[in-house]
């Protein structure tokens, strides 16, 4: 059975352990064997005599066991399986989706823009309605201490955040469609009109996802919880893949009078087969039916101590200790890393636009990103095993060279 897995190092020198059964653990800690499996240290040169005075964890995959000593956490030994956690990850895969959804519809405009010709100045100021998730480390503190109780920490924000986004996407569908498909120029103070809207919407949709990040921590059990930011890449992919490519295929009037209309018989029309106003209205009323079965039917498991870190801190205290964490200098290095990472692959959004400015049509952009969205689905799945451990980041950095040349 696989488990998770930590490794535990004696002077720079993995430790083997194999499992027999009928066999009892040789080390000082002394953890209480498992009826069906137990293990017993094979000594070596490097090993022999080596003794633990911390409590670890233990997991097996096939018949080798490696462990990462950890001084400042105690373990016991657990079985980590993911059938147990199934249900919580279809759940938050379910959130992410929906959080995808609206950035998708947020990242088609600058298709449909540019279609209209709008100038780069104009597509450049839209690029603001992404800002809010950038920016959402200065509000994250006042969604994990602020809270009811009653509710729950998360769903305190998750609920209305989701009913904000769906009533959002309902009252605002008839006047984007006005000034994406109904007027023949868009001006530039309808530029303006839609970053407000889509900045609006992106902020909430920010916030929804602070609040599910967090419940993704206490929702999964400890060794599952790195499916969490799994469940975030392949929700938010899924979502973002319905909201932008199937929604620029559908949208398409050239798209629906060439290939779907005809196939069910139907005349032609100045629209897609779904205009933007559709579109918006009907995920506007599953965000509101979707969030209401969350809050009536999905419970929050409360903290297992009642003086955890997080029940504890003030606001003032929580920004305090995000600041000492972004001072950290691991995190620098990571956000510098994060900041820089993608500069030399920039050009590629470029590419689309000046596509689209030579004629080609928004649709057939969209339907080239469909052979690639299942493999961006299923990756993550894929390689979860791998990034899980000590170095996440090790497939990154080895990949980063092949992309960049």
């Amino acid at each position: 059975m696989k488990r998770h897995y930590n490794k535990l190092t004696d002077r720079n020198k993995p430790l083997r352990l194999k499992r027999y059964k009928d066999s009892k653990i040789q080390t000082n800690f002394q953890p209480e064997p498992s009826p069906e499996e137990s293990i017993v240290l094979l000594e070596n040169k490097e090993t022999k005599g080596s003794s633990f005075s911390s409590s670890i964890q233990l997991d097996f995959e096939d018949d080798e066991v490696f462990l990462i000593s950890d001084q400042e956490s105690s373990y016991s030994i657990q079985t980590s399986s993911i059938k147990k956690d199934l249900n919580n990850i279809l759940f938050l895969i379910f959130l992410y989706f929906l959080q995808g959804i609206p950035l998708g519809l947020t990242g088609s405009l600058p298709f449909i823009l540019g279609s209209r010709n709008v100038s780069y100045a104009d597509q450049g100021t839209f690029s603001f309605a992404f800002w809010p998730f950038a920016l959402k480390l200065l509000w994250a503190p006042v969604v994990d201490s602020l809270f009811i109780k009653k509710i729950g920490r998360r769903k305190s924000w998750l609920v209305p955040m989701q009913y904000i986004i769906g009533i959002l996407m309902i009252l605002f569908s008839k006047y984007v469609h006005q000034l994406l498909e109904i007027n023949q120029t868009t001006t530039r103070k309808d530029i303006y009109s839609l970053t407000t809207i889509f900045f609006i919407v992106t902020f909430f949709a920010a916030t929804q996802d602070i609040a599910v990040d967090g419940w993704g921590l206490t929702m999964l059990s400890k060794e599952n919880v790195s499916w969490s930011s799994t469940c975030n890449s392949v929700g938010q992919t899924a979502g973002w893949f319905v909201g932008n490519i199937v929604f620029l295929v559908v949208q398409s009037a050239n798209f629906s009078n060439n290939y779907i209309r005809p196939f069910f018989s139907l005349p032609s029309q100045k629209f897609g087969i779904v205009t933007v106003e559709d579109f918006m209205k009907f995920f506007g009323f599953v965000f509101i039916i979707t969030t209401t079965c969350v809050l009536l039917f999905k419970k929050e498991k409360e903290n297992e101590s009642s003086d955890s870190l997080e029940d504890t801190l003030t606001l003032k205290q929580t920004y305090i200790l995000v600041f000492q964490i972004v001072s950290l200098s691991s995190v620098k290095k990571l956000t510098l890393l994060l900041l820089t990472s993608k500069i030399a692959f920039g050009i590629q959004s470029m590419v689309y636009l000046k596509l689209i400015e030579k004629g080609v049509p928004r649709e057939s952009l969209g339907l080239l990103a469909i052979p690639l969205t299942p493999f961006e689905i299923v990756l993550p799945l894929l390689i979860s095993r791998f990034t899980n451990g000590p170095k996440p980041l090790s497939i990154f950095l080895n990949a980063y060279p092949f992309r960049f040349f």
